[in-house]
Protein backbone atom coordinates (compact mmCIF):
# COMPACT_ATOMS: atom_id res chain seq x y z
CA UNK A 1 0.00 0.00 0.00
CA UNK A 2 1.15 3.39 -0.86
CA UNK A 3 2.45 5.75 2.80
CA UNK A 4 0.74 8.60 3.32
CA UNK A 5 2.95 11.45 3.20
CA UNK A 6 2.94 14.78 5.15
CA UNK A 7 5.31 17.95 4.66
CA UNK A 8 5.03 21.85 5.66
CA UNK A 9 3.99 23.62 1.87
CA UNK A 10 4.58 26.82 3.02
CA UNK A 11 7.67 28.36 3.73
CA UNK A 12 9.47 27.93 7.05
CA UNK A 13 8.34 29.38 10.49
CA UNK A 14 7.52 32.01 12.54
CA UNK A 15 4.79 33.39 10.16
CA UNK A 16 1.41 34.07 9.99
CA UNK A 17 -0.19 31.39 8.07
CA UNK A 18 1.87 27.82 7.64
CA UNK A 19 -0.09 25.42 5.57
CA UNK A 20 0.69 21.45 5.99
CA UNK A 21 0.11 18.95 2.95
CA UNK A 22 -1.05 15.76 3.74
CA UNK A 23 -1.73 13.03 0.54
CA UNK A 24 -2.58 9.58 0.43
CA UNK A 25 -5.23 6.95 1.95
CA UNK A 26 -4.09 7.60 5.15
CA UNK A 27 -5.15 11.03 5.12
CA UNK A 28 -8.74 11.38 6.39
CA UNK A 29 -8.10 8.64 8.79
CA UNK A 30 -5.35 11.62 10.22
CA UNK A 31 -7.61 14.08 9.54
CA UNK A 32 -10.58 12.87 11.60
CA UNK A 33 -7.96 11.58 14.60
CA UNK A 34 -6.74 15.45 15.09
CA UNK A 35 -9.56 17.17 14.16
CA UNK A 36 -12.44 14.91 15.50
CA UNK A 37 -14.35 14.62 12.18
CA UNK A 38 -13.71 14.76 8.63
CA UNK A 39 -14.94 18.64 7.19
CA UNK A 40 -17.20 18.11 3.96
CA UNK A 41 -15.39 18.00 0.48
CA UNK A 42 -13.42 21.15 -0.61
CA UNK A 43 -14.49 23.27 1.88
CA UNK A 44 -12.85 25.29 4.55
CA UNK A 45 -13.66 24.33 8.07
CA UNK A 46 -12.67 25.27 11.11
CA UNK A 47 -11.18 22.92 13.44
CA UNK A 48 -9.68 22.35 16.86
CA UNK A 49 -7.06 20.13 16.34
CA UNK A 50 -6.02 17.80 19.52
CA UNK A 51 -2.85 15.14 20.03
CA UNK A 52 -3.15 12.53 23.35
CA UNK A 53 -5.46 14.97 24.95
CA UNK A 54 -3.78 18.30 24.17
CA UNK A 55 -4.41 21.15 22.00
CA UNK A 56 -2.62 21.47 19.44
CA UNK A 57 -4.47 24.59 17.41
CA UNK A 58 -7.32 26.00 16.13
CA UNK A 59 -7.05 25.66 12.17
CA UNK A 60 -8.97 25.82 9.03
CA UNK A 61 -9.03 22.22 7.26
CA UNK A 62 -9.98 20.88 3.88
CA UNK A 63 -9.78 17.66 2.35
CA UNK A 64 -9.90 16.78 -1.30
CA UNK A 65 -10.81 13.45 -2.12
CA UNK A 66 -9.25 10.91 -5.07
CA UNK A 67 -8.94 11.24 -7.65
CA UNK A 68 -10.00 14.22 -8.26
CA UNK A 69 -7.26 16.01 -5.86
CA UNK A 70 -3.78 17.61 -6.70
CA UNK A 71 -1.82 14.54 -6.42
CA UNK A 72 -4.72 12.23 -7.52
CA UNK A 73 -5.08 10.71 -3.88
CA UNK A 74 -7.20 11.61 -1.36
CA UNK A 75 -5.16 14.74 0.08
CA UNK A 76 -5.86 17.01 3.17
CA UNK A 77 -4.48 20.69 3.96
CA UNK A 78 -4.02 22.03 7.82
CA UNK A 79 -3.80 25.64 6.79
CA UNK A 80 -2.32 26.68 11.12
CA UNK A 81 -1.29 29.28 13.01
CA UNK A 82 2.26 29.80 11.69
CA UNK A 83 4.63 29.34 14.97
CA UNK A 84 7.09 26.84 15.00
CA UNK A 85 5.91 24.53 17.85
CA UNK A 86 2.25 24.70 16.18
CA UNK A 87 3.81 23.22 12.99
CA UNK A 88 5.96 20.70 14.97
CA UNK A 89 3.09 19.31 17.02
CA UNK A 90 1.39 19.16 14.54
CA UNK A 91 3.69 17.59 12.11
CA UNK A 92 4.85 14.98 14.71
CA UNK A 93 1.10 14.33 15.86
CA UNK A 94 0.45 13.11 11.95
CA UNK A 95 3.53 11.18 11.61
CA UNK A 96 2.70 9.31 14.75
CA UNK A 97 -0.38 8.23 12.61
CA UNK A 98 0.36 4.51 11.29
CA UNK A 99 1.19 5.03 7.67
CA UNK A 100 2.21 8.57 7.82
CA UNK A 101 5.77 9.77 6.94
CA UNK A 102 7.11 13.13 5.80
CA UNK A 103 7.47 13.48 2.55
CA UNK A 104 10.62 13.83 -0.16
CA UNK A 105 11.41 16.50 -1.91
CA UNK A 106 8.71 16.93 -4.75
CA UNK A 107 7.09 13.85 -4.31
CA UNK A 108 3.63 15.66 -3.62
CA UNK A 109 4.29 16.70 -7.44
CA UNK A 110 5.88 13.16 -8.29
CA UNK A 111 2.24 11.21 -7.22
CA UNK A 112 0.45 14.20 -9.23
CA UNK A 113 2.20 12.86 -12.32
CA UNK A 114 2.39 8.79 -11.82
CA UNK A 115 -1.54 9.40 -11.31
CA UNK A 116 -1.93 11.32 -14.47
CA UNK A 117 -2.92 14.83 -13.26
CA UNK A 118 0.19 16.26 -14.94
CA UNK A 119 2.28 15.15 -17.79
CA UNK A 120 5.91 15.59 -16.91
CA UNK A 121 6.03 19.08 -19.15
CA UNK A 122 3.72 20.43 -16.78
CA UNK A 123 5.73 19.37 -13.82
CA UNK A 124 8.54 20.94 -14.90
CA UNK A 125 6.51 24.27 -15.79
CA UNK A 126 5.62 24.44 -12.35
CA UNK A 127 9.09 24.09 -10.86
CA UNK A 128 9.83 26.95 -13.11
CA UNK A 129 6.77 29.14 -11.85
CA UNK A 130 8.25 28.19 -8.26
CA UNK A 131 11.36 29.54 -9.27
CA UNK A 132 10.40 32.67 -11.65
CA UNK A 133 11.80 35.84 -10.80
CA UNK A 134 10.31 38.31 -13.41
CA UNK A 135 6.52 38.76 -15.03
CA UNK A 136 8.34 37.15 -18.33
CA UNK A 137 9.49 34.06 -16.32
CA UNK A 138 6.04 33.66 -14.70
CA UNK A 139 3.95 33.65 -17.86
CA UNK A 140 6.21 31.65 -19.33
CA UNK A 141 6.15 28.78 -16.96
CA UNK A 142 2.27 29.44 -16.55
CA UNK A 143 2.10 28.56 -19.92
CA UNK A 144 4.28 24.99 -19.78
CA UNK A 145 2.08 24.28 -16.38
CA UNK A 146 -1.15 24.71 -17.96
CA UNK A 147 -0.26 21.94 -20.51
CA UNK A 148 0.69 24.43 -23.68
CA UNK A 149 3.73 22.12 -24.36
CA UNK A 150 1.82 18.78 -23.12
CA UNK A 151 -0.90 19.67 -25.66
CA UNK A 152 1.52 20.76 -29.05
CA UNK A 153 3.53 17.63 -28.44
CA UNK A 154 0.25 15.70 -28.49
CA UNK A 155 -1.18 17.43 -31.66
CA UNK A 156 2.16 16.75 -33.46
CA UNK A 157 2.20 13.18 -32.18
CA UNK A 158 -1.28 12.77 -33.89
CA UNK A 159 -0.21 14.23 -37.22
CA UNK A 160 2.14 12.05 -36.99
CA UNK A 161 0.50 8.84 -36.45
CA UNK A 162 -2.64 9.95 -38.59
CA UNK A 163 0.21 9.97 -41.48
CA UNK A 164 1.69 7.00 -40.41
CA UNK A 165 -1.71 5.17 -40.85
CA UNK A 166 -2.04 6.57 -44.97
CA UNK A 167 1.69 5.11 -44.75
CA UNK A 168 1.08 1.56 -43.69
CA UNK A 169 -2.28 1.68 -45.89
CA UNK A 170 -0.29 2.44 -48.79
CA UNK A 171 1.80 -0.84 -48.38
CA UNK A 172 -1.76 -2.73 -48.95
CA UNK A 173 -1.81 -1.00 -52.72
CA UNK A 174 2.36 -1.02 -53.50
CA UNK A 175 1.63 -3.80 -55.59
CA UNK A 176 -2.07 -4.22 -56.71
CA UNK A 177 -2.61 -0.71 -57.67
CA UNK A 178 0.71 1.20 -57.99
CA UNK A 179 -1.36 4.84 -58.55
CA UNK A 180 -2.76 4.80 -55.90
CA UNK A 181 0.37 3.98 -53.72
CA UNK A 182 2.21 6.83 -55.79
CA UNK A 183 -0.33 9.48 -55.26
CA UNK A 184 -0.12 8.53 -50.90
CA UNK A 185 3.28 8.70 -51.39
CA UNK A 186 3.37 12.17 -52.65
CA UNK A 187 0.84 13.42 -50.40
CA UNK A 188 2.90 12.06 -47.42
CA UNK A 189 6.20 13.50 -48.79
CA UNK A 190 4.12 16.88 -48.65
CA UNK A 191 2.99 16.56 -45.89
CA UNK A 192 5.99 15.74 -43.77
CA UNK A 193 8.23 18.31 -45.58
CA UNK A 194 5.48 21.15 -44.11
CA UNK A 195 5.41 19.31 -41.02
CA UNK A 196 9.45 19.67 -40.83
CA UNK A 197 9.59 23.50 -41.98
CA UNK A 198 7.12 24.21 -38.74
CA UNK A 199 9.20 22.08 -36.92
CA UNK A 200 12.08 23.76 -38.18
CA UNK A 201 10.72 27.30 -37.30
CA UNK A 202 9.80 26.18 -33.84
CA UNK A 203 13.36 25.20 -33.05
CA UNK A 204 14.79 28.54 -34.83
CA UNK A 205 12.89 30.23 -31.84
CA UNK A 206 13.41 28.18 -28.97
CA UNK A 207 16.93 30.22 -28.16
CA UNK A 208 14.06 32.77 -27.55
CA UNK A 209 12.30 30.83 -24.70
CA UNK A 210 15.66 30.09 -23.13
CA UNK A 211 16.26 34.02 -23.01
CA UNK A 212 13.43 34.02 -21.14
CA UNK A 213 13.89 31.39 -18.59
CA UNK A 214 17.50 31.44 -17.62
CA UNK A 215 17.87 35.57 -18.40
CA UNK A 216 19.74 37.38 -21.03
CA UNK A 217 23.53 37.65 -20.73
CA UNK A 218 25.01 41.17 -20.80
CA UNK A 219 28.36 41.58 -20.40
CA UNK A 220 30.36 44.54 -19.53
CA UNK A 221 33.79 45.24 -20.72
CA UNK A 222 35.93 47.65 -21.66
CA UNK A 223 39.68 48.86 -20.07
CA UNK A 224 40.54 48.77 -16.59
CA UNK A 225 38.96 51.85 -14.97
CA UNK A 226 36.69 52.99 -16.92
CA UNK A 227 33.84 52.42 -13.69
CA UNK A 228 32.38 49.38 -15.17
CA UNK A 229 32.00 47.75 -11.40
CA UNK A 230 30.49 51.25 -10.48
CA UNK A 231 28.16 51.01 -13.75
CA UNK A 232 27.33 47.30 -12.72
CA UNK A 233 26.38 48.29 -8.92
CA UNK A 234 24.14 51.00 -10.24
CA UNK A 235 22.33 49.21 -12.66
CA UNK A 236 21.86 46.58 -9.75
CA UNK A 237 21.31 49.01 -7.02
CA UNK A 238 22.84 47.63 -4.56
CA UNK A 239 26.79 46.93 -4.32
CA UNK A 240 27.53 43.73 -6.29
CA UNK A 241 31.32 44.36 -7.28
CA UNK A 242 34.05 45.63 -5.47
CA UNK A 243 34.91 49.24 -6.90
CA UNK A 244 38.38 50.75 -6.07
CA UNK A 245 41.31 53.12 -7.68
CA UNK A 246 43.13 50.41 -8.54
CA UNK A 247 43.34 49.09 -12.27
CA UNK A 248 42.28 45.39 -12.40
CA UNK A 249 40.81 45.13 -9.49
CA UNK A 250 38.18 42.57 -10.53
CA UNK A 251 39.84 39.60 -12.11
CA UNK A 252 37.07 36.73 -12.59
CA UNK A 253 33.90 37.74 -14.20
CA UNK A 254 30.98 38.67 -11.64
CA UNK A 255 27.60 37.61 -12.54
CA UNK A 256 24.82 39.88 -10.92
CA UNK A 257 21.07 39.56 -11.25
CA UNK A 258 18.60 42.13 -12.75
CA UNK A 259 14.76 43.06 -13.66
CA UNK A 260 14.36 44.47 -16.96
CA UNK A 261 11.02 45.70 -17.43
CA UNK A 262 9.74 41.83 -16.55
CA UNK A 263 12.44 40.08 -18.13
CA UNK A 264 15.41 38.63 -16.28
CA UNK A 265 19.61 39.81 -17.43
CA UNK A 266 22.45 38.74 -15.66
CA UNK A 267 24.74 41.42 -15.94
CA UNK A 268 28.49 39.99 -15.78
CA UNK A 269 31.42 42.59 -14.92
CA UNK A 270 34.61 41.58 -16.41
CA UNK A 271 38.49 42.25 -15.74
CA UNK A 272 39.57 44.63 -17.98
CA UNK A 273 40.96 45.11 -21.04
CA UNK A 274 44.77 45.46 -21.47
CA UNK A 275 48.21 44.18 -22.00
CA UNK A 276 49.39 42.48 -18.71
CA UNK A 277 52.23 40.74 -17.34
CA UNK A 278 50.43 38.94 -14.56
CA UNK A 279 49.41 35.32 -15.35
CA UNK A 280 45.78 36.24 -13.26
CA UNK A 281 44.83 38.92 -14.42
CA UNK A 282 45.58 37.45 -18.25
CA UNK A 283 43.23 35.02 -17.36
CA UNK A 284 40.96 37.31 -16.30
CA UNK A 285 40.92 39.20 -19.35
CA UNK A 286 41.09 35.78 -21.67
CA UNK A 287 37.35 34.79 -19.67
CA UNK A 288 36.23 38.44 -19.83
CA UNK A 289 36.67 38.22 -23.74
CA UNK A 290 35.07 34.32 -23.66
CA UNK A 291 32.03 35.81 -21.94
CA UNK A 292 31.45 38.71 -24.18
CA UNK A 293 31.96 36.28 -27.27
CA UNK A 294 28.92 34.44 -26.02
CA UNK A 295 26.52 36.98 -24.80
CA UNK A 296 23.60 38.43 -25.94
CA UNK A 297 24.38 41.98 -25.55
CA UNK A 298 28.08 43.37 -24.97
CA UNK A 299 28.54 47.04 -23.17
CA UNK A 300 31.47 48.41 -23.94
CA UNK A 301 32.09 51.15 -21.73
CA UNK A 302 34.84 54.13 -22.10
CA UNK A 303 35.82 56.62 -19.71
CA UNK A 304 34.46 60.38 -21.04
CA UNK A 305 38.52 61.70 -19.71
CA UNK A 306 39.73 59.42 -21.92
CA UNK A 307 37.03 58.10 -24.62
CA UNK A 308 38.39 55.19 -26.44
CA UNK A 309 37.00 51.88 -26.93
CA UNK A 310 38.83 48.98 -27.59
CA UNK A 311 38.11 47.51 -31.48
CA UNK A 312 35.13 44.98 -31.77
CA UNK A 313 35.65 41.47 -32.12
CA UNK A 314 36.03 39.49 -35.67
CA UNK A 315 32.46 38.51 -34.91
CA UNK A 316 30.93 40.63 -32.29
CA UNK A 317 27.02 40.06 -30.58
CA UNK A 318 25.23 43.13 -30.13
CA UNK A 319 27.02 45.86 -28.69
CA UNK A 320 26.37 49.54 -26.64
CA UNK A 321 29.19 51.56 -26.51
CA UNK A 322 28.66 53.70 -23.28
CA UNK A 323 30.63 56.60 -22.12
CA UNK A 324 31.12 56.70 -18.24
CA UNK A 325 32.42 59.36 -16.16
CA UNK A 326 30.16 61.93 -18.22
CA UNK A 327 30.16 64.29 -14.75
CA UNK A 328 34.26 64.80 -15.74
CA UNK A 329 33.88 65.27 -19.35
CA UNK A 330 31.56 64.90 -22.68
CA UNK A 331 33.35 64.91 -25.62
CA UNK A 332 31.54 64.11 -29.24
CA UNK A 333 29.68 60.44 -28.86
CA UNK A 334 29.76 57.82 -31.48
CA UNK A 335 26.74 57.31 -33.53
CA UNK A 336 24.27 55.23 -31.47
CA UNK A 337 26.55 55.58 -28.14
CA UNK A 338 25.19 56.85 -24.76
CA UNK A 339 26.70 58.43 -21.89
CA UNK A 340 26.02 58.12 -18.26
CA UNK A 341 27.68 59.01 -14.84
CA UNK A 342 27.54 56.16 -12.71
CA UNK A 343 28.63 58.11 -9.81
CA UNK A 344 25.73 60.93 -10.03
CA UNK A 345 23.90 58.84 -11.82
CA UNK A 346 23.20 60.88 -14.66
CA UNK A 347 22.18 59.46 -17.71
CA UNK A 348 21.12 56.20 -15.64
CA UNK A 349 17.79 56.05 -16.23
CA UNK A 350 18.14 56.77 -20.32
CA UNK A 351 20.54 53.29 -20.15
CA UNK A 352 18.12 51.50 -18.03
CA UNK A 353 14.93 52.28 -20.90
CA UNK A 354 17.77 51.65 -23.96
CA UNK A 355 18.31 48.18 -22.04
CA UNK A 356 14.46 47.27 -20.95
CA UNK A 357 13.73 47.95 -24.50
CA UNK A 358 16.38 45.38 -25.62
CA UNK A 359 15.44 42.63 -23.69
CA UNK A 360 11.69 43.16 -24.84
CA UNK A 361 12.81 43.22 -28.82
CA UNK A 362 15.17 39.91 -27.99
CA UNK A 363 12.95 38.07 -25.88
CA UNK A 364 9.41 39.19 -27.37
CA UNK A 365 7.52 38.42 -23.96
CA UNK A 366 4.07 38.72 -25.09
CA UNK A 367 4.45 36.04 -28.21
CA UNK A 368 4.46 31.93 -27.02
CA UNK A 369 8.01 30.44 -26.18
CA UNK A 370 7.60 27.08 -24.67
CA UNK A 371 10.92 25.56 -25.59
CA UNK A 372 13.00 26.42 -22.61
CA UNK A 373 14.24 23.44 -21.37
CA UNK A 374 17.03 21.02 -23.48
CA UNK A 375 14.82 18.11 -22.94
CA UNK A 376 12.29 19.79 -24.90
CA UNK A 377 14.15 21.20 -27.28
CA UNK A 378 16.67 17.82 -27.60
CA UNK A 379 13.05 15.55 -28.15
CA UNK A 380 11.45 18.36 -30.70
CA UNK A 381 14.79 18.48 -32.76
CA UNK A 382 15.18 14.50 -32.78
CA UNK A 383 11.44 14.51 -34.77
CA UNK A 384 12.25 16.99 -36.86
CA UNK A 385 15.42 14.89 -37.85
CA UNK A 386 12.97 11.79 -38.11
CA UNK A 387 9.91 13.59 -40.37
CA UNK A 388 12.93 15.08 -42.49
CA UNK A 389 13.99 11.40 -43.00
CA UNK A 390 10.51 10.03 -43.55
CA UNK A 391 10.22 12.44 -46.33
CA UNK A 392 13.49 11.60 -48.23
CA UNK A 393 12.58 8.13 -47.27
CA UNK A 394 12.87 5.65 -50.98
CA UNK A 395 10.37 3.44 -49.49
CA UNK A 396 7.47 3.22 -47.65
CA UNK A 397 8.53 1.45 -44.75
CA UNK A 398 11.13 3.25 -43.93
CA UNK A 399 9.35 6.63 -44.13
CA UNK A 400 6.86 4.23 -41.56
CA UNK A 401 9.62 3.87 -38.94
CA UNK A 402 10.85 7.20 -39.01
CA UNK A 403 6.98 8.55 -38.08
CA UNK A 404 7.47 5.84 -35.26
CA UNK A 405 10.44 7.46 -34.30
CA UNK A 406 8.89 11.11 -34.33
CA UNK A 407 6.04 10.16 -32.78
CA UNK A 408 8.49 8.51 -29.70
CA UNK A 409 10.24 11.79 -29.33
CA UNK A 410 6.78 13.57 -29.16
CA UNK A 411 5.73 11.64 -26.41
CA UNK A 412 8.77 11.88 -24.77
CA UNK A 413 7.87 15.35 -23.96
CA UNK A 414 4.82 14.57 -22.06
CA UNK A 415 6.54 12.33 -20.17
CA UNK A 416 4.51 9.18 -21.43
CA UNK A 417 7.68 7.16 -22.61
CA UNK A 418 11.04 7.03 -22.09
CA UNK A 419 11.98 9.31 -19.43
CA UNK A 420 12.59 7.40 -16.72
CA UNK A 421 16.30 8.46 -16.45
CA UNK A 422 15.32 12.09 -15.78
CA UNK A 423 12.26 12.02 -13.15
CA UNK A 424 14.36 11.64 -10.09
CA UNK A 425 16.57 15.23 -11.85
CA UNK A 426 13.51 17.08 -12.31
CA UNK A 427 11.60 16.33 -9.00
CA UNK A 428 14.70 16.69 -7.12
CA UNK A 429 14.41 20.23 -7.85
CA UNK A 430 10.99 20.98 -5.96
CA UNK A 431 10.85 22.05 -2.35
CA UNK A 432 9.69 19.20 0.44
CA UNK A 433 5.96 20.43 0.42
CA UNK A 434 5.49 20.37 -3.49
Amino acid sequence: MTDTIAALASGRPPAALAVIRLSGPAAFAAVAALAGRVPPPRRMSLCRLHHDGALLDEALVAVFPGPNSASGEDLAEFHLHGGPAVVSGVLAALTAHPGIRLAEPGEYTRRAFANGRMDLAQVEGLADLVAAETASQRDQALALAGGALGRLADSWRERCLDILAEAEAGLDFAEDEADVAERLDEAAREQLLAMASELDQLLADSARAARIRDGLTIVVTGPPNVGKSSLVNALAMRDAAIVTPIAGTTRDAIEVPVDLGGIAAVLIDTAGLRDTDDPVEAEGIARARQRAARADLVISVASADAPHWPAPAPVPPKTLMLLNKCDLALPVLPAGALSVSASTGAGMATLRDWLTNFARQATRPGEPALLAHARHRAAFADAHAALVDAAHAPEPVLRAESLRIAAHAFARVAGRIGVDDVLDRIFSRFCIGK
